[in-house]
This record gives structure tokens, sequence and C-alpha cells, in this order.
């Protein structure tokens, strides 16, 4: 095949999960509301636990991280393809697509580890209430969301460098949402093989531990609770795992389906929806799952609304 110069004034075209539906302006158009939910729902989520001294506890600091990184998640992938169907122009520059591959990977790599580590909280406050601040004192927290952003800052580095270093073909359409490696490979014209095999490698190390972790945390969880004997106790901390069970859920299920089940088990299209899930639908969700039947957050709220709304008193 004719190879084309992979240099800064190249590009590709996307050809997402909008081009390839039969309805695509009522899926932009849900698209763009789940954007503003996400904008909206996590936006407030970040204000109300750094405004309110009372969520300034690990739960909720380790919640405000996952809201950034929601955020900021949504934010490199759905106002590209919002716009980009609007002007009809899909097309993206290598370092566009270099970049938006590279923040991704971070922001997924993040929100992984970061999810082990809140279960690891949940797990300590509900099995070992006496000594929660002993196990998540400030030095603690911080190392977690530290380690969290560094090690998936180290991984994004070497994927996207190493997958932008292919030459690739002349034919430049991605058939996917964004940049992402599978679909990305699949331009390359050179033997891929060896580099998918540490792609599946990597995704199992850096999907299946944390995932195994959060199980273990909560069947832990699971049989404290069961022996607890206030039933109030036992309901407020099955809301809570309820919760955040909900949200590994919606992420770990998509990502695991795309970066550890062999590629013969699934097509572009099945991870072009996936993707879409995890990077779209999930974001917007998750403030929704954590804050709706959470009484804390709801009460700050409350409170932050009662410092800038003041009651009227008519005048006697």
């Amino acid at each position: 095949m004719e190879l084309w110069n992979s240099t800064l004034g190249s590009g590709f075209i996307l050809v997402g999960i909008l081009n390839d539906s039969r309805f695509p302006e009522l899926l932009c158009a849900t698209m763009t509301v789940l954007y503003t939910l996400s904008l909206t729902s996590n936006g407030l989520l970040l204000l109300l636990i750094t405004m309110d001294v009372k969520l300034h506890v690990p739960m909720y600091l380790l919640l405000r991280q996952l809201s950034l990184i929601d955020l900021l998640l949504t934010s490199v992938i759905a106002p590209k393809a919002i716009m980009d169907f609007l002007h009809g122009d899909n097309s993206i520059s290598f370092a566009g697509c270099a970049l938006q591959m590279f923040l991704e990977l971070i922001l997924g790599g993040a929100e992984d580890l970061l999810l082990a580590f809140m279960a690891y909280d949940r797990y300590v406050a509900i099995c070992h209430p006496l000594n929660y601040m002993v196990f998540m004192r400030p030095r603690i927290l911080w190392f977690m969301v530290s380690i969290s952003w560094i090690l998936a800052s180290l991984s994004a580095l070497v994927y996207t460098s190493y997958t932008m270093h292919y030459p690739f073909c002349k034919g430049q359409m991605i058939k996917h949402l964004f940049c992402e490696i599978p679909p990305l490979l699949k331009l390359a014209c050179a033997d891929t093989s060896r580099y998918e095999l540490m792609v599946y490698v990597m995704g199992v190390i850096f999907l299946i531990p944390p995932l195994s972790a959060i199980l273990v945390s909560y069947t832990l969880i699971l049989f404290t609770i069961l022996h607890m004997p206030s039933n109030e106790g036992r309901k407020k901390a099955l809301v809570t795992c309820s919760s955040h069970l909900a949200v590994v859920g919606m992420y770990y299920g998509p990502a695991t389906f795309v970066y550890v089940l062999p590629s013969s088990f699934h097509t572009s299209k099945q991870d072009n929806i996936l993707s879409f899930f995890y990077t779209i639908v999930t974001p917007a969700l998750n403030p929704l799952i954590y804050s709706l039947r959470n009484k804390e957050v709801m009460g700050a709220l409350k409170r932050v609304l009662g410092k800038y709304i003041q009651p009227s008193h008519p005048n006697i």
C-alpha cells in the first residue's frame, strides 16, 4: 500500500457512532444533552465538595477527583464529536489525534485506579471504622490520588508514543468516535501483532487487578454489613456501596470488553458503542448515582444554596 506522511501536517478522518447511526440527528441531540448534564452535575458536585467543609473527608475528596476526571474525560470527546457532526467535518490532525489519545488514556487510567482506591476507602470505613482516620489519613489519601495520576500519565505517554510512531496507510479513516489504540492500529502499514499483544496484556494488568481488589473489598464489606446490629447502619452502608458498585459496573464493563476480550470476540461497531457509553454516558450518570440518594450531598447542596438564597420576610 502507498504510505502517507504521518507528520503534523497530516491527519485522520473520524467515522464514529454519529456517522454510523440510522438516526444521527437524534444521537447527536442525545450526546449534547448528556454532555450538558455531565458538565452541570460534575461541576456542581465539585463545587459542593470544595465549598462545604463537612464534605472534606476522604470519601468525598476521592469523589471530587472522580468528578474532575469524568468532567475532563467527556470534554475531551463530546465537544469535538458534536461540532464535527454539525459542521460536517470529521477531520483531526495527526497532533490532535495523538493529544486526544493521550488525554483519554490518562483520564481513563486514572479513573480505573481511583475506583479501586474508593473501594478500599469504603472497606476501611465499614469494616474498620475505629481506625478509619488512621488508614485514610491525609498523607495516604493524597498518595492514592497522586499514584492514580502518575501511573496513568506514564502509561498514556508510552502507549501514545508507540502507537503514533507507526507508518499509516493512505486510507486515513478511523472507524471510531475518537482516536483510540485498537481502531488506529488497523490503519498501520506494519506488523502490529506484538504491540497488540502488549496492549492486551497491559489492559489485563491495568484492569483486572483493580477490579479484583474492588470485588474482594465489597465481598468483605457485604459480610460486615450482614452482621451489623443496626438496621439504619446496614441500610446506609448498602445504599453507599450499591452506588459505588453501579459506577464500577458502568466503567469496568465496557472497558474490559474493549481492552481485555480478544478482538475476535467483538466488532468495531460494538467497540464504538461501548466507547460512547464509558466516555459520554457514564460521566453524566456517575454524579447522579452518587448524589441523589446521598443525604450528606443533598444536605451540602441546601447549605450552599442557603448562603446565597435568603428567604424574604414580609414587613409586619
